[in-house]
């Protein structure tokens, strides 16, 4: 029976290896929809740090268009890392500022809206801008949503998480830690509390409830592992945390899951005939 003081070790990786194949994916992913590049959000966080840095290494700097996309509320911390970050890569960082896309909705429209849907939008703003921004220079957009985030739904759909291709999304969020230490980024980014900096103080475990690496090794047992939730708690896991967990990975799996279409024929879209990737 797997013990939970071996956990952690089990979410090691190998780093080198793990890199040279997410490269792999980024290059494949680029020539098979023959594009010119990708285009990336950089945030200042470590994620999306990690998936610019990948790209980088896969395609070279001059292939990888990384944009910041501050809000009225975005922190200057976040402004210095994500150039920080640019800086350490080679890569451009344009800036377009998304607040006069979204506050005059709100204001007009939706002045009641609560911080969470506030954040949707400018989730799905930014990706809006990233997809014509890939459409102008021919490029894939390239995700940065941690396998975690996507398990426990902690994205917006059609926001964070959507894009063309996503390195991160097979990764723990304390793997994504690893890979980033692996390649050097800057220890700032590295360092910080992972958030989606949607209002001041904001932070991704506050949010939730738990620490990333708490959820890292549950998820693990759960979803790699495929332990029940009495089997994760007998390990020594909080039964509170773990039921959190639980609740939350089977209720935003609508977020995991294309379009749901209705079927009418034998060959429905995402039902039937799925076409595997190249």
């Amino acid at each position: 029976m797997i013990r939970k003081e071996e956990i952690r070790k089990r979410l090691e990786l190998n780093a080198e290896l793990a890199v040279a194949v997410l490269e792999s994916f980024i290059r494949d992913a680029a020539r098979t929809a023959d594009a010119q590049g990708m285009v990336v959000g950089l945030s200042g966080g470590v994620d999306s740090a990690l998936s610019t840095a990948l790209a980088v290494h896969a395609l070279g700097p001059e292939k990888v268009h990384a944009f910041f996309l501050p809000y009225s509320a975005s922190t200057s911390e976040s402004r210095r890392d994500a150039e920080a970050t640019a800086e350490s890569l080679g890569v451009d960082l344009p800036e377009i500022d998304i607040t006069s896309m979204i506050d005059p909705y709100f204001d007009k429209y939706e002045p009641d809206a609560d911080r969470l849907r506030r954040g949707n939008k400018m989730a799905r703003e930014r990706m809006s801008i990233l997809f014509d921004q890939a459409k102008k220079k021919g490029c894939l957009v390239l995700g940065t949503s941690n396998k975690t985030e996507i398990l426990l739904g902690y994205s917006t759909i059609f926001g964070d998480n959507a894009s063309s291709i996503n390195p991160l999304g097979d990764l723990y969020k304390q793997q994504v830690w690893q890979l980033a230490k692996h390649l050097d980024l800057p220890s700032a980014v590295i360092d910080k509390k992972p958030s989606a900096d949607l209002w001041p103080g904001q932070t991704d475990e506050d949010e939730l409830g738990f620490e990333y690496a708490l959820a890292d090794e549950v998820l693990y047992l759960m979803f790699d592992r495929g332990l029940a939730p009495d089997e994760v708690v007998a390990r020594g896991y909080e039964a509170a945390v773990v039921e959190k967990i639980q609740e939350l990975e089977q209720r935003n799996r609508f977020k995991r899951r294309l379009m749901l279409v209705a079927r009418l024929s034998g060959s429905a879209i995402n039902l039937d005939r799925e076409i595997p990737r190249d």
